[in-house]
């Protein structure tokens, strides 16, 4: 019998089941229990649920396939691809396609630049009673080079920015062409004056060799590939040596950046230097100079007589004795330069942070190359393309940065880090005030080992990450276990050399930054020969190593864009201002000089870090225990501190004499534009002392020392508890 009147039945509108008890007490809890109940609630989620920061780490390792490095590798190094030209810009679309392929948000970015490339060369040698030698100046190909038809777009062997004319006089060797090479032949009587200087590649950068022979009065220079120093086994293709007629190209410019824009972009309607004043600065070359092979220069010291030249002058075993000169052989140099203004683009592609998308983690890499580019710069444009198919994988399962990931692929770095400084220049404001870090890789792979520098702020995080990826070399090993076993000291390269783009991110700016690669030199360095063929035999036969460049490059970045409180450790640079002050302590002793400035700012700013410590400490601990606490804005606090005190180092003014160069604690050797140098402004005050010993010179010893302690005071405060 069906139910009456619906008695028995329940209402639409009726629950089913009386309100629970627990419902009923919940509406009783006081408003602070309710809060600390949802605060409990989300931070198990986000504690227990959500994937934490290590759990995308981990899969970011795991994504690594040697077969993608391997094919961007090899359709980056198809031709020669010298900035400014048309088959550098294809390779510059060949990127921005890729990395838009993964939906990231990527543009051109396009500044108008002087370039300098050769339009005549000859090179002849003679002496007494010889038929004259002329020099072919050509990089010979080898039999079934697959790139030999290409080949002969590779720009013709030269020196950019070399100064154009014609010069015939005799020879005198300058071993290395270092300042000192200089100086002791001229203590033996070697008068260098008009003469054409021949030095051997290796020890300093070529422009610094230009230059010294320049200041020491020689009317031209000749740079040549020892096979001491990149000849010592077998030649390639049978081997990774350089071939009897290989030759290294590159820049002979000291500068950073557009030669026609020092100090500020090449933005579009600048104001400029014409390409005749900018050819006419102190930083060019200012003498004719040329790159030989080894073949030619062996050729040119068979002929060089006066006296032997000393044993560390000589070359390798079964050489013949190296002589200093001057003549009887005479070179008759000719080199006419074609200077012009030329478009270079950069790409850059964005990640946008989703918690913080006003803090920057930038990763770049330079694309351009003198020939094809194997190792240097495309083995780590390869890499970087890589790393952004991990990135575009992670976002699949569920990834999102904290904080925003920039990457760049500079333009013109061979010429003088142009694309990359001129990117820093136009958007110094913005950067200054949002990156945490710039990550650079250059040549990412060219042999065994792995070579990091960094910023010391960064130590700790390159060692904790080179622990998390594997040995590309022996897989019951990590990275950390090949750097280790490399022997390498110091164990830290310091990032004070004007070797790649890093250069304008610390020494301009002031930004914490990284540099690494797997594998050190190569013989065939900026030759025709590196080339994909190269990087198959000698450099990365498995294409292993660019896997393990990736994750390592890409699990920093990582840990940068993602954990709430930034990885940094000043600990590590308290300790690197202390030695050296001690290295500076040693170089002037009894010297009217004082150190007490140096040493005092040093002491106080390891005390600000070790409260910046404690509070480190304490955050974290309310992180984990106490999440409905007020921890948001202190982390950033904190994480601005960090991020900011890198910026203290550097001064408006710059170094004396060298005003692009901001930062006082690191800037290139003054003799050496790859040379790091600790306190760059003390040291060159101390050169000029010892070379005039005057009581003024002394004097400017001890500005720099107050100087240097000024902006080591200014980290103090910004990174001290207010």
């Amino acid at each position: 019998m069906p139910p009456q009147d619906g008695a028995d039945e329940p209402s639409a509108r009726a629950p089913l089941l009386p309100a629970p008890a627990p419902r009923r007490a919940a509406a009783r809890l006081h408003p602070l229990a309710l809060i600390a109940a949802a605060a409990f609630v989300a931070w198990f989620h986000l504690a227990f649920l959500a994937p934490s920061p290590s759990y995308y780490q981990s899969l970011f390792l795991s994504l690594g396939s040697n077969d993608t490095a391997a094919a961007h590798l090899r359709v980056l190094t198809q031709r020669p691809h010298v900035a400014g030209t048309r088959a550098n810009s294809l390779t510059a679309a060949y990127v921005r396609d890729a990395l838009a392929s993964h939906s990231f948000p990527t543009r051109l970015t396009s500044y108008s630049v002087l370039l300098s490339y050769p339009a005549r060369r000859s090179l002849s040698l003679s002496a007494p009673g010889r038929d004259a030698v002329q020099f072919a100046l050509e990089q010979e190909t080898y039999p079934g080079d697959p790139y030999a038809a290409v080949s002969a777009e590779a720009v013709p062997t030269f020196l950019a920015y070399a100064a154009s004319g014609s010069v015939a006089a005799e020879a005198v060797y300058a071993n290395y062409g270092r300042a000192e090479d200089f100086a002791y032949l001229a203590a033996r009587g070697v008068n260098v004056t008009g003469k054409v200087a021949v030095a051997r590649y290796g020890k300093v950068f070529r422009g610094d060799i230009v230059r010294n022979a320049r200041d020491a009065g020689a009317a031209a220079a000749v740079i040549y590939t020892d096979a001491k120093d990149y000849a010592a086994g077998k030649a390639f293709p049978d081997g990774p040596w350089m071939p009897p007629t290989g030759v290294q190209v590159g820049s002979a410019f000291k500068g950073v950046g557009d030669p026609t824009t020092p100090m500020w972009a090449s933005s579009e309607g600048c104001q400029r230097l014409s390409i005749a004043e900018a050819m006419a600065s102190d930083d060019m070359p200012g003498i004719p100079a040329l790159p030989v092979s080894g073949m030619d220069g062996e050729a040119i010291l068979q002929l060089i007589g006066g006296d032997v030249a000393p044993e560390d002058w000589q070359g390798g075993a079964g050489a013949p004795a190296y002589r200093l000169g001057p003549g009887p052989a005479v070179l008759n140099l000719t080199y006419l330069g074609n200077e012009t203004m030329a478009t270079i683009q950069n790409v850059i592609s964005v990640i946008e942070g989703k918690e913080e998308p006003d803090r920057y983690v930038i990763l770049g890499n330079h694309r351009d190359a003198w020939t094809f580019g194997g190792v240097d710069p495309n083995s780590g444009t390869a890499t970087l393309l890589e790393l952004a198919q991990r990135l575009s994988d992670l976002q699949k399962k569920g990834w999102r940065p904290r904080r925003t990931i920039i990457m760049c692929n500079w333009d013109a770095e061979e010429y003088a880090l142009i694309g990359s400084t001129e990117w820093v220049e136009e958007n110094r404001a913005m950067l200054t005030s949002r990156t945490v870090a710039y990550l650079n890789v250059d040549s990412a792979v060219c042999g065994h080992g792995f070579y990091p520098s960094a910023t010391p702020q960064l130590d700790g995080l390159l060692k904790e990450a080179s622990k998390q990826v594997q040995n590309p070399d022996n897989g019951t090993e990590t990275l950390y276990d090949l750097w280790m076993d490399s022997n390498t000291s110091p164990l830290f390269g310091r990032l004070g050399g004007g070797g790649s783009d890093y250069s304008a991110f610390v020494q301009h700016i002031g930004i914490p930054s990284v540099d690494m690669s797997i594998g050190s030199d190569y013989a065939v360095y900026h030759s025709l020969y590196d080339d994909f063929i190269w990087m198959e035999k000698f450099g990365d036969p498995l294409f292993q190593r660019h896997v393990a460049a990736a994750s390592i490059w890409g699990l920093v970045a990582l840990r940068l864009s993602d954990e709430e409180i930034l990885p940094f450790n000043y600990s590590y640079y308290a300790a690197e201002l202390e030695n050296g002050a001690m290295g500076i302590n040693e170089r002037v002793l009894g010297m009217p000089v004082s150190l007490s400035p140096l040493h005092k700012s040093i002491k106080e700013f390891r005390r600000a870090v070790l409260k910046a410590d404690s509070e480190l400490k304490a955050l974290q601990t309310c992180k984990i225990w106490a999440p409905w606490r007020n921890c948001p804005l202190k982390f950033r606090d904190i994480n601005d501190r960090l991020m900011m005190t890198e910026r203290a180092f550097t001064e408006r003014e710059g170094l004396s004499g060298r005003p692009w160069y901001k930062h006082l604690i690191y800037g290139p050797s003054l003799h050496n534009d790859y040379g790091a140098e600790i306190y760059p402004g003390i040291d060159d005050a101390i050169q000029t002392a010892k070379r005039t010993n005057a009581s003024e010179s002394w004097q400017a010893v001890q500005n720099e020392i107050h100087r240097v302690a000024r902006v080591i005071n200014q980290a103090t405060l910004v990174l001290s508890v207010h």
